[in-house]
């Protein structure tokens, strides 16, 4: 061969080589990355060519898929009370992709996930239809009602667990938003979406997982956790150096407290059952902000919760003297998510031992068979068991003769603790209404509450944790209790 028709042999094999090189790069490289862009319309085709697999609460699907008229897209997600459900599944949308459960648990919901290769590849030969896999939660459905019924038509959240497992039993945020009319990708779909991101509302915010409140005096349980775990009181009926007036350190004000009510150097119990800042409020200081810090921390605050939907970080902030006495009261920069203080209510309902919440408690295939199934973990341990018995004690007397009757469960003991917190530069909005609870039958405590209402409607002095949020823990507390009769 000459010269010439070498080189231009040797050129033509070296393009023939990148070619080769190109292709298997696109592939098998860069395989998922194409596969997953929003330009490639294919893939969200086969998408929806069959119908999704179901979001499963008490053994009944709380979703489904209905053929689509008019698209290439054949099915589209539905709902059965969407805007109860929406806090847990979020939305599937041929549009706008997916959101929560319905986007984390994607792959076994189309049937494209590897563990569900098998049950593809024997649809092939089959003959069948592609199905996808169910994803069956924790949700206790009688629970979620009793949440979504009591909030109401008001702005607020409720989160509840089962504190022996983490299990998450009710999460609710009002108002809610039905994802079934913007399910598919029409003119109209795209139109519902966006009224719903303009209401001033915020309808499609999660306030369960996704929206930190100033705690109030919910957070006196932290508190009086970490006063208990540092030793700086251990008899929960012993009288406690609190002067009254308190003034807050470095500072020309005093810390005052609500009403006339029985604070100077008052037991960690009475001060719980009162709910006295000036109690509170000194022991944050005596202890400092480290080992306050350091005792939020280990019931959840500053890190992100996956459930396996992510939860914002709830804050217990590195802060000065006088910000770290009013973060001892829930207050100042503290910022909790109902779903942080339901793990602090947990936490002490189950001997001082916190279990990691989830809610998908398993995995099918299309036809039913388990792939996967949850095992409980330990979060953490935030108190001894010791002084966790102690804290139910302080938390039952709130329920039984305190601030917190509105919970009272009959032949159920009830621990709880209200909080009505400040909000607005210089408490100039209306305060949240909070409550936290737990109940206690012969078997432990099947279940524990955070209740948190944002109420623009009421009055200013009729808003209080245990007036509007205490009856609405205790609906989903007996909504659990009676579910297991």
């Amino acid at each position: 061969m000459n010269k010439p028709l070498r080189r231009i042999a040797i050129f033509c094999g070296v393009l023939i080589l990148a070619l080769l090189v190109r292709t298997n790069y696109l592939q098998y490289v860069r395989a998922d990355e194409l596969n997953g862009r929003d330009e490639n319309r294919r893939v969200r085709i086969e998408r929806y060519a069959h119908e999704r697999g179901n979001i499963i609460v008490d053994g009944k699907s709380v979703t489904g898929s209905v053929e689509t008229k008019g698209s290439d897209f054949k099915y589209k997600r539905v709902w059965k009370d969407g805007p109860m459900w929406a806090p847990v599944t979020g939305f599937a949308s041929q549009a706008f992709d997916a959101t929560q459960l319905e986007k984390l648990e994607d792959g076994i919901l189309t049937g494209n996930d590897d563990q569900l290769f098998f049950n593809r590849t024997l649809s092939m030969f089959t003959g069948g239809k592609k199905q996808g896999g169910n994803i069956v939660t924790t949700l206790n459905g009688a629970a979620q009602k009793a949440a979504f019924k009591g909030l109401g038509g008001r702005k607020g959240a409720v989160a509840a667990l089962d504190p022996q497992t983490g299990a998450i039993l009710a999460l609710v945020s009002t108002p809610s938003y039905d994802p079934s009319v913007f399910a598919g990708n029409s003119d109209k779909d795209s139109e519902a979406r966006q009224q719903l991101l303009k209401d001033k509302d915020k309808p499609m915010l999660n306030r369960a997982l996704r929206e930190t409140y100033p705690p109030g005096s919910t957070f006196k349980v932290v508190t009086a956790a970490a006063a208990l775990e540092n030793g700086l009181y251990t008899d929960i009926d012993a009288k406690t150096d609190s002067p009254l007036p308190w003034r807050l350190p470095l500072s020309t004000q005093d810390l005052d407290n609500e009403g006339n009510i029985p604070c100077k150097d008052a037991s960690l119990r009475e001060s719980l059952r009162w709910s006295c800042n000036s109690v509170f409020g000194k022991i944050s200081d005596d202890l400092g902000n480290e080992k306050m810090m350091d005792e939020a921390e280990k019931f959840g605050f500053n890190k992100e919760i996956f459930t396996p939907v992510r939860a914002d970080a709830s804050a217990y902030p590195k802060d000065n003297r006088p910000q770290n006495a009013m973060a001892g009261i829930g207050q100042a920069s503290n910022r909790a998510t109902p779903l942080q203080m339901a793990m602090v209510a947990a936490a002490v309902a189950n001997d001082g031992k916190l279990m990691q919440p989830y809610m998908v408690a398993e995995r099918q295939t299309p036809s039913l068979d388990s792939i996967y199934t949850h095992e409980k973990e330990q979060f953490s341990q935030p108190l001894s068991g010791e002084n966790a018995q102690k804290l139910q004690q302080m938390m039952e007397t709130v329920v039984k003769n305190g601030t917190g009757t509105n919970a009272l469960i009959d032949g159920v003991t009830v621990g709880g603790k209200t909080g009505t917190a400040q909000h607005g530069l210089n408490n100039s909005e209306k305060p949240y209404a909070w409550f936290i609870s737990y109940a206690k039958t012969d078997s432990g405590s099947p279940v524990a509450v955070a209740v948190v209402v944002e109420d623009g409607q009421a009055n200013r002095d009729d808003i209080s944790g245990g007036g509007l949020a205490a009856p609405i823990a205790r609906a989903v507390m007996k909504a659990v209790i009676d579910s297991k009769k």
